[in-house]
């Protein structure tokens, strides 16, 4: 497998990058990313990939130049004579804009899409799409992974009595209903009503969390704010414990010191997204075995199938 595997990384996240090179048995590609003043990005590899399944591990969170570096990957591993070309995209950028929900406005994950492809893609690895129908936005083969495979062992090992998993809006209905039924617990939901976007007015919880070991459970933590109400409303609901379990801790602005000091008692997250600083508060999940895993599996033509018997949710 190591002679016709190469793994590039990009500066988004190295640190993954290099747990997943551990875990395979195969160095991460000696590379050179420059910057030029001006801003513009060049790409080097300076060891040959022809003939090779090149996959180029990389995020795409803000900033912008981090999918512009991948796209520039992308694009040197084609002219090099990649054999095939993966993008292993553990958060995939501008997700949340998979539809038009008012006039005359983009859809960026459509758009997202289309540069993968026409940059010279053969395949996406990615974890948690903020929707699943993002995936018929490519013409290439899409591995949807699911930090299920994480969360629910995890989970498991806490042993709480009285569990109950609460999604904090209804668009993580379906999540929390299939985490419950694995788990066999009950679950919640919360009915949130934003009077602008990234900001929520009121927050409500449908179902009962009156005694209950609470784990708030959602895809992305960006502001923290629907986060931060539903804890206190579980909590004024008289719920126990309280935890967050999210797989991109995106942590826009003043997220971590708002989380930090809210009420919930402990955040779980991936490291599809660096954490911006060690926190007692947090705790990171690697994903970095299964995406290896999945890896393997491309360059082996075997199946993933195991990966989704507990996570296709």
């Amino acid at each position: 497998m190591k002679k016709n595997v190469a793994l590039v990384t990009g500066h988004a996240n190295q640190a993954l990058a290099e747990k997943i090179s551990a875990k395979l048995g195969v160095a991460l590609l000696d590379e050179e990313i420059v910057q030029f003043k001006d801003g513009e990005i060049q790409a080097y590899y300076n060891e040959t990939i022809r003939g090779k399944h090149v996959f180029i591990i990389q995020p795409t969170f803000s900033p912008a130049e981090n999918i512009l570096e991948l796209l520039i990957l992308i694009d040197a591993a084609k002219r090099a004579s990649a054999k095939e070309i993966i993008a292993v995209v553990p958060y995939f950028g501008y997700s949340r804009q998979d539809r038009k929900d008012r006039p005359r406005t983009s859809i960026g994950a459509k758009l997202m899409a289309n540069l993968l492809t026409a940059a010279g893609i053969n395949r996406l690895i990615t974890m948690d799409l903020h929707a699943d129908q993002i995936q018929g936005f490519f013409e290439v083969p899409v591995d949807h992974l699911y930090a299920s495979t994480v969360f629910l062992p995890y989970i498991r090992n806490l042993k709480w009595d009285n569990l109950c998993i609460v999604s904090p809006d209804t668009g993580g209905t379906k999540r929390a209903s299939t985490y419950a039924k694995h788990l066999a617990c009950d679950f919640a939901i919360g009915f949130k009503q934003r009077e602008k976007a990234n900001e929520v007015a009121t927050l409500q919880i449908i179902g009962s969390v009156k005694d209950k070991n609470v784990i708030l459970l959602d895809d992305i933590m960006d502001t923290g704010g629907t986060l931060c109400k539903a804890a206190d409303r579980v909590k004024e609901l008289g719920a126990n414990k309280v935890y967050a379990m999210c797989t991109h801790a995106l942590l826009s602005g003043n997220a971590m010191e708002k989380l930090e000091a809210s009420s919930i008692d402990k955040i779980i997250v991936t490291d599809t997204i660096p954490l911006k600083r060690p926190s007692d508060k947090f705790e990171v999940l690697t994903i970095s075995a299964v995406v290896a895993d999945v890896i393997k599996s491309v360059v082996e033509h075997t199946s993933i199938a195991p990966h989704f018997e507990i996570g296709n949710i």
